[in-house]
This record gives structure tokens, sequence and C-alpha cells, in this order.
């Protein structure tokens, strides 16, 4: 498993079960720039958890989902290489 995913399973078993942490993370999407907020307060919580590797994780994602399908796939679908969105709907 991808190190990002691994941290995104983590944070996300902790703030379904920590109300704060919840509310925390929740208050980044109202932010200036809520992925870069998002990810500050997480590695501030000892997640290791960038930008990069958000993004990174969602290409990777898309990428399996387009060759799972054998050539028969030429487009990726829209939101499915969004770990971040990803990661708050699973928290809803």
């Amino acid at each position: 498993m991808d190190k990002t995913q691994s941290e995104l399973n983590r944070l996300l078993y902790d703030a379904r079960h920590n109300t704060e942490l919840r509310d925390k993370l929740l208050a980044t999407r109202n932010a200036k720039d809520p992925m870069n907020e998002f990810c500050k307060v997480s590695q501030d919580l000892g997640y290791n958890i960038t930008i990069g590797g958000l993004f990174a994780l969602g290409q990777d994602m898309n990428d399996s989902k387009l060759r799972s399908v054998n050539g028969g796939g030429v487009d990726g679908i829209d939101g499915w290489d969004d770990a971040y969105e990803t990661f708050f709907y699973s928290l809803k």
C-alpha cells in the first residue's frame, strides 16, 4: 500500500473516532488554500501527508483503474483521481 494511502487511512480512522480531530479537519475546507491547510494540520498532528503525495496517490489510483480495463478505457473518469475529496467523502 502507498505510504500516503496508509497515512490517510490512519487519519480517517482516527478522525472517525475523535470528534475534535474530525472537526479540525473539516474546518480546513474553509481555508483560503484548503488542501495546503489540510496537509499542514495533518502534519502538525503527526500524519505524513503532503500535497504532492495526495496528487500522486490520486493519479496512481486513476491509472490503475484505466489499466484494469485492459485497453477498453481511454479516458480517466472525473473524480476518481481525487484522493483529497475521497477522504472527506469517507469522513462525512
